[in-house]
């Protein structure tokens, strides 16, 4: 199994290469050999390797990759993994591929070829991912010590998008190898990223009047899925390869290298949109923002339209995946994707006669460069549109239906943009939001009925936190919505049982998502003798969230957050207060907690505030992330104590 399938990144790769005519180089062992080395390995792969010939004919720039990749069964739980796969497009053209099994019959190796094969659209929501297809290949006769072959030859159009290179698997790998062959008027660059000991070797050879660049990395470790990663780009060794210029008929052509040449390039999509008004866009442009008092207040209504108007469908077909389409078609149409969306407020606005609108390329937060580190389409993957005003950034990104004006989506926070102004650009970061913006705030009044806890809430959730709540509730009706309200406002333990709610705001994107419910908690509160105990923490958060000593990824949150509880219970009659946990209060530059407890004569408060401050845990975090949770867990594990008089 290819494990970048297994990431929530849309990845377009083809993990494993060589040319179509190379035969099997590796020496391959016996099962019991490989087994010594990667004992726990149900499947190993023997050769992984990608090669491309970067040539000119006919004046012209090509670009053909091969790629091989080889494969053998340890054990029988790897005869499971019987299918791999590859992935062309318009843009990465199929020349053509070979697929065999390698298997042992009467002491003699056999191949069998792959004759069942089936092509299908590869999910993609990127810009630059243009209507990929993913061909699957089933291979027979699998059997411990058997071995997977497929060769694929590839032909990219255009030179500008050559993808990345991976030195890793979800299967440990003996050879990993990325070779590019060049002439000698073409230049190229590369990057390499996540190798941090060097462990990746080059050498740069010359042959029969030919550049030659290799990179290969042995003996490679499996990668381990971890949840919550922030993406393989991030972990993963890999390279990034472009060419920087070549020369044809004494010419000298550039491509790429830095930011300016990377913006000629996207700039030259944009070149011919909008060449003609459309009278009934304008007309609802100008209708739209009657009565806005700024431009600010124009522009907010044109996003939220286009959100409530234009529904987001990601699809590409060749370069379709980098042009936007014309507003005006987008507009008939009522769908379009993440450039559609974003040249279509942009195109209103001109209509509404508001400048400072524009459209910009970004990268989600998956991907971990910035635009000095590489200067290539790999380093965005995202579009949307910008407004600037007195130099402050709105960052207007249609996609996500819920969030609201004012914020970013949360998957490009402290990303770079890259903003088109006409023959100009700018690179803008996006700022992560506070906390406090995309906080929960919660009131909860409890009475006590024997064992059981009685309680009357409201709670509001603001920012991200009402977005990504709401996305995931969606449309969702009858018994379906309640079974989500009751997951999402779950207090105590699974005796929670949500007696009823209300909701308020739902499609007021500018106020905080409110819902009121009652419930009652069975068997929460422990009487003994004439003493009751009872927790006052139903909400504990983060208690389950704790980095394991061998994680290798860093620790992604979707967005920081706040969380601010008050929870008040109604003594019993006859009653008063034995014993008061104590007040917590910790503070670190991974979260501030402030736990306090309250008592009156008739009642008892506590009343909790949390906070995250940082949205991405490093491999140096994880030690204090584990204490504070222990502290937090300690802190949750206090019991109020209630007496009889």
């Amino acid at each position: 199994m290819n494990w970048l399938t297994l990431n929530k990144t849309a990845f377009f790769a083809v993990v494993g290469v060589v040319a179509l005519q190379a035969k099997m180089q590796a020496q391959v062992l016996s099962v019991d050999d490989y087994k010594k080395k990667w004992t726990d390995a149900n499947e190993l792969i023997l050769s992984d390797k990608s090669s491309y010939d970067i040539f000119i004919e006919d004046k012209k720039l090509r670009i053909i990759r091969d790629n091989y990749y080889e494969s053998i069964i340890l054990s029988e739980n790897g005869i499971l993994n019987n299918q791999e796969s590859f992935s062309y497009s318009e843009l990465v053209k199929l020349r053509e591929y070979d697929a065999f099994s390698i298997v042992s019959d009467k002491g003699k190796e056999r191949k069998i070829k792959v004759t069942q094969s089936n092509e299908k659209l590869s999910r993609s929501s990127s810009i630059f991912h243009d209507g990929v297809k993913e061909r699957q290949l089933i291979f027979p006769n699998l059997q411990k010590g058997a071995r997977k072959v497929y060769n694929v030859q590839t032909e990219f159009v255009d030179p500008y998008l050559l993808q990345s290179f991976v030195f890793g698997n979800s299967l440990p790998m003996v050879n990993s190898t990325l070779e590019v062959r060049t002439d000698k008027d073409i230049n190229i660059g590369y990057r390499v990223f996540n190798d941090p000991t060097n462990s990746i070797t080059f050498a740069k050879t010359e042959k029969k009047g030919k550049w030659i660049y290799t990179w290969t990395l042995t003996d490679v470790k499996a990668i381990k899925f971890e949840s919550n990663n922030p993406g393989f780009r991030h972990v993963v060794p890999h390279i990034d390869v472009f060419v920087k210029d070549y020369v044809s008929s004494g010419a000298k052509i550039d491509v790429l290298d830095d930011t300016n040449k990377l913006y000629t390039y996207y700039k030259s999509f944009l070149k011919n949109l909008n060449k003609t008004e459309n009278a009934d866009l304008k007309a609802l442009s100008n209708e739209i923002t009657t009565g806005a008092s700024n431009d600010e207040e124009k522009v907010k209504k044109i996003f939220y339209w286009v959100k409530d108007n234009i529904k987001y469908i990601a699809f590409e077909n060749g370069y379709e995946g980098f042009i936007p389409r014309e507003a005006s078609l987008v507009y008939e149409r009522k769908f379009g994707d993440c450039k559609d969306m974003a040249n279509l407020i942009s195109s209103m606005s001109a209509y509404a006669g508001i400048k400072g609108v524009s459209v910009c390329w970004i990268g989600t937060r998956e991907i971990p460069y910035s635009y000095k580190e590489l200067s290539t389409p790999a380093v965005d993957n995202h579009m949307i549109a910008v407004f600037k005003d007195n130099g402050k950034y709105t960052f207007l990104d249609a996609t996500d239906r819920e969030t609201r004006f004012g914020i970013p989506t949360s998957f490009i926070q402290g990303k770079e943009a890259l903003v088109s102004n006409g023959e100009q650009y700018e690179i803008v970061e996006v700022p992560i939001v506070a906390s406090d913006d995309n906080g929960t705030v919660e009131k909860i009044r409890l009475t006590l009925d024997k064992d059981k806890l009685l309680g009357s809430a409201t709670v509001d959730y603001s920012g991200f936190s009402r977005s990504h709540y709401l996305s995931q509730i969606g449309d969702a009706s009858g018994k379906m919505r309640f079974d989500l309200i009751k997951s999402l406002v779950l207090k105590g333990n699974n005796k929670f049982n949500l007696k009823d709610f209300k909701e308020a705001n739902i499609g007021d994107r500018d106020k905080p998502y409110k819902v009121d419910y009652t419930f009652d908690l069975a068997d929460y509160a422990i009487p003994v003798d004439k003493e009751i105990y009872v927790s006052l923490f139903l909400d504990q958060m983060f208690d389950k969230v704790t980095m394991e000593p061998d994680r290798v990824s860093a620790f992604e949150f979707d967005f920081l957050t706040s969380y601010k509880g008050e929870f008040t219970l109604e003594l019993p009659k006859d009653t008063s207060v034995k014993f008061l946990p104590p007040n917590f209060k910790l503070d670190n530059s991974l979260l501030s907690v402030d736990c306090k407890y309250v008592s009156k004569p008739t009642e008892v408060s506590l009343i909790v505030n949390i906070k995250l401050k940082k949205m991405l845990l490093q491999k140096a975090d994880f030690d204090l992330w584990n204490d504070t949770v222990k502290q937090l867990k300690d802190a949750y594990s206090q019991t109020l104590i209630l007496a009889s008089k």
